[in-house]
């Protein structure tokens, strides 16, 4: 009875139901009522209804019962001004206008530049060049070389009669080299034979040894290093592969504990890592080898890359998110635009991945530069690593603590006896439209990628010759420039129809683009 009194008296009855607690907000489904006492507007990610506060108990009335409600009080959700981080903790610290916020940012965009040397390192490193059969012949003679020269007996050998067409150096381009499967390019080696005009590489398969032609402006790759052609020209696929399968791995496993052990060791983890695997990648013995070292830095790269990018966005408020995560899209493309420029400098394949990895040292200067995210802190509840935090901000932006309007300080110092809790990803399934949400959009980006996958290799591929694409820079900077004017474009449609908007008008684009390059290649 004593029960239902203090019902009535807060303005409910028996049957009074609690409020609905948040789908998609921070706070869960049992803390919803536990956080009414602390009265407030629910933040953004809510309905907009006010929250109406229930009166607190009085001490008189609450007799034998007042430890326990105290206690319930203590352990339920905090303050739902510390809740609102984007409405009432990043606008006390000026939001993207302080000046350490601005160089933390900055900070996250430079690695983009080697991060968009790694992602496009496959074009490069694995490209598959035109080869002929190696040896000594009538084809040999006409370049300057005799089969008595510095040719020993058993290229001699394995030489089948080569075409005596004169090889179109026009359609190789300026950078085309020749490469012998050895990976012999000293001094002391002769000019090879010249290749066959229009010649196809099946047809070279009855020999046991290659010279290659290599476009890409390296006098050796992968391909050339361990013959990588004719039977077994499937192990560049599973190279190319492990890659890629490597950042899937690791997006979803780095992603899960960053989460529950914060941004920053995960952040340093990846970096160490990357540049154990990276650097060993260039000392690899046999593809074997290579590939499964690609996959463990392609691991780590998705660590670095995830961790920089929820920094970044913690950082900046909702408004300003969008912009600030295209612009380091806008520097991996420049990393994409200079990636061949840095192969000819480089010419060996091994030089060429040991400078794509050692830039990432720098990076491990970020551990004593970055702060643990302020926003992951809050969202676990950590309010004495928070409280330091903020005076940190406070002090590099040179603020007044007393500018705190909302009292935001008063409320997180209420808090700091509170034990951190932390989240698991698995809580994700039971809030309904977060879920939702994420399905559709893991649909679309499947849809996307793969359709992207399919377009590039219709254009980069053996399968369908552009004429005025056969030459490989050719095909590198129409597919960079094409990704290039996609995101520019993005920038002024999201401008003006917004993220759903965009979302809906690309994926129209990307459907009727797919159809018309059907119909283009049952055509051809």
């Amino acid at each position: 009875m004593a029960i239902d009194r203090r019902r009535e008296a807060a303005g409910g009855g028996p049957g009074r139901q609690p409020p609905p607690a948040e789908e998609n907000g921070s706070l869960p489904p049992g803390d919803a009522a536990a956080s009414a006492p602390l009265g407030g507007r629910a933040g953004p990610g809510g309905g907009g209804g006010e929250i109406q506060p229930l009166p607190a108990p009085h001490p008189a009335a609450g007799g034998p019962h007042s430890g326990c409600s105290s206690a319930a009080a203590a352990a339920g959700a905090p303050s739902l001004l510390l809740l609102d981080y984007d409405g009432s903790v990043l606008p006390f610290l000026g939001g993207l206008g302080g000046g350490y916020q601005k160089t933390l940012v900055l900070l996250t965009w430079i690695p983009a530049l080697f991060i968009g040397f790694s992602q496009f390192s496959d074009s490069f490193l694995l490209d598959q060049p035109n080869f002929w059969c190696r040896g000594a012949g009538k084809g040999a003679e006409l370049a300057g070389v005799t089969a008595t020269g510095l040719w020993d007996a058993g290229d001699v050998a394995n030489w089948t009669s080569p075409p005596t067409t004169p090889f179109s150096t026009a359609s190789w381009g300026a950078a085309g080299n020749l490469s012998n499967g050895s990976g012999a390019d000293g001094g002391d080696t002769p000019p090879l034979p010249s290749p066959p005009d229009k010649g196809d590489n099946a047809s070279n398969c009855d020999c046991h040894a290659w010279d290659y032609g290599i476009r890409t402006g390296l006098v050796q790759n992968v391909v050339s290093k361990w013959d990588l052609v004719c039977d077994n020209s499937w192990k560049v696929h599973i190279a190319k592969f492990s890659l890629l399968v490597g950042l899937i791995f690791g997006y979803l496993i780095t992603g899960c504990i960053a989460d529950w052990v914060g941004r920053r060791p995960v952040l340093l983890f990846s970096i160490i890592f990357i540049l154990i695997f990276g650097l060993t990648v260039a000392l690899s013995v046999n593809v074997t080898m290579f590939s499964t070292l690609r996959f463990f830095e392609g691991f780590c790269l998705a660590g670095i890359i995830l961790t920089l990018y929820a920094l970044r966005i913690e950082l900046c408020p909702p408004g300003k998110r969008f912009m600030i995560t295209m612009v380091a899209s806008f520097v991996a493309m420049a990393g994409q635009f200079l990636m061949p420029g840095l192969a000819s400098l480089c010419r060996d394949w091994q030089v060429l991945q040991a400078l794509i990895i050692c830039p990432f040292l720098l990076m491990l200067l970020y551990w004593s530069i970055f702060p643990e995210s302020l926003r992951w802190l809050m969202a676990t509840q950590q309010f004495e690593a928070a409280k330091k935090l903020i005076l940190h901000f406070t002090q590099k932006n040179c603020m007044n603590p007393e500018s705190d309007i909302k009292g935001v300080m008063p409320e997180l110092e209420k808090e700091l006896s509170r034990r951190p809790k932390k989240v698991c990803i698995v809580k994700v399934v039971g809030t309904r439209n977060l879920w939702k949400n994420i399905v559709v959009l893991c649909v679309n980006s499947l849809t996307g990628y793969g359709i992207h996958h399919c377009f590039a290799r219709s254009m980069m591929g053996h399968e369908v010759k552009v004429p005025l694409l056969e030459n490989f820079y050719a095909d590198y900077y129409t597919v960079a420039s094409i990704a290039l004017a996609s995101c520019l474009a993005m920038c002024v449609v999201v401008r003006f129809l917004g993220r759903r908007g965009g979302l809906l008008l690309f994926m129209i684009l990307t459907a009727l683009a797919s159809l018309l390059q059907l119909g283009l290649l049952n055509s051809a």
